[in-house]
């Protein structure tokens, strides 16, 4: 029998075999096991729900990246939405899920990023699915960045194709691995990630990707709303937006300040995910509140491109100040900046001592972060002012592990 060991301990996490007149709670007990494996690691999750006035606490934790999330015309697109379209899609995007609002944000959206077209999902979870799994037949081979996020590993475990997962931001490294390769191939990566918040390096991966003939998806979730020419994402601003060979997975939860994502593409790409992408085909559309908020966040934006060099302002602003504190702060390429922790424990500590001080930060353990390594991960928001950054980066140094 196959043994499956913990992301950290190492330790057997396998199943012990019940015996026939075991007690009927014996199904899952195996699940004593695990939670005591996370505790030993100080890997313990849990669920801490959020009030609606914030409770006094200034927000570096969430994605809002322009401060949009409670914006009065954010939020009365929302409501617009719902009271004209209800409060749910009522079904699949190919039965009843599909409304004209659906269809105006795909539009807008495709043509603000510089796309052919658009299809938006019910989340850019389900987006990153349907890119990787529609676009990697039998018989392709799925190239993967190690420090790609979780939906798109995802897609690359559920892709019909196989993956090999190459060294973090390494083109050479693709290129060796394309190398050879007969049959359709395609580059998966993070256009910025997640927890260092440092970006690919797009240009020279389109590059390696055009010399071999792959496509190269990229999920620019951190990049929409914050880099390229108002916010248009890392795609636009390295020029590879409307290219026939490159894809772009975007989520509608960050910048835009709503729920959601979608795939842009080349018309064809997009006809085909409507076809074959079954996180489109068997999932329940887009929420019309969503969608309406989504929209009206985009609009805003484009009434206001400021919002995107404001955010990475104040990502460079954290970063010199925390590493002027003498802690070890990673170089911000977007708006996300991480903080490094000497351990899971002294992370998770050190992240509630900043929220008993007013301060609501993130934190990234194992086995969230591929490196292994915890650290504290701020974002960085259009919305903060120079006193709200002061205030941030005293709180961290001041309740930093010593």
């Amino acid at each position: 029998m196959s043994t499956n060991r913990h992301p950290v301990t190492g330790a057997s996490t396998a199943p012990s075999s019940a015996s026939p007149d075991s007690p009927s709670g014996a199904a899952f007990g195996w699940l004593d096991d695990q939670a005591r494996l996370r505790a030993d690691a100080g890997l313990v999750r849990t669920l801490r729900p959020r009030p609606a006035d914030a409770d006094g606490l200034l927000d570096l934790a969430g994605n809002d990246y322009l401060g949009l999330t409670r914006h009065p015309e954010i939020t009365e697109g929302a409501a617009a939405a719902a009271r004209r379209w209800g409060g749910g899609a009522t079904g699949s995007r190919l039965v009843t899920g599909t409304t004209e609002l659906h269809a105006e944000l795909e539009r807008e959206l495709a043509v603000f990023c510089g796309f052919e077209a658009a299809l938006v999902f019910s989340s850019g979870y389900a987006a990153n699915l349907a890119a990787v799994t529609g676009l990697a037949p039998h018989g392709a081979l799925i190239v993967s960045d190690a420090g790609n996020h979780a939906s798109l590993i995802d897609g690359c475990r559920l892709a019909r194709g196989t993956t090999q997962v190459v060294p973090h931001a390494d083109p050479e490294a693709v290129r060796k691995t394309l190398d050879g390769h007969e049959g359709p191939a395609v580059v998966v990566s993070d256009s910025v990630f997640s927890v260092d918040g440092d970006m690919a390096p797009l240009t020279e991966l389109a590059a390696v990707c055009r010399e071999a003939g792959a496509g190269l998806i990229v999920d620019d979730a951190h990049g929409l709303g914050v880099l390229g020419d108002g916010g248009r994402g890392a795609p636009y601003a390295t020029g590879l937006a409307g290219a026939d060979d490159t894809v772009v997975t975007v989520t509608l939860s960050k910048s835009l300040g709503s729920q959601g994502g979608a795939v842009l593409g080349p018309a064809r790409v997009i006809e085909h995910l409507v076809n074959a992408a079954r996180t489109f085909i068997f999932d329940t559309g887009l929420a019309p509140a969503a969608a309406g908020a989504a929209l009206a966040a985009l609009r805003l934006l484009r009434r206001e491109p400021e919002r995107a060099a404001r955010a990475r302002e104040v990502a460079a602003e954290l970063h010199r100040r925390l590493t002027a504190e003498g802690l070890s702060a990673v170089r911000p390429d977007a708006a996300v900046v991480s903080v490094r922790a000497p351990s899971p424990e002294q992370a998770v500590r050190w992240a509630a001592d900043c929220r008993a001080d007013g301060l609501a930060v993130g934190c990234f353990r194992p086995p969230s972060v591929p490196d292994g390594i915890s650290r504290l991960r701020l974002t960085a928001r259009a919305d903060l002012t120079d006193a709200m950054i002061a205030d941030a980066v005293r709180v961290i140094s001041r309740r930093a592990p010593r």
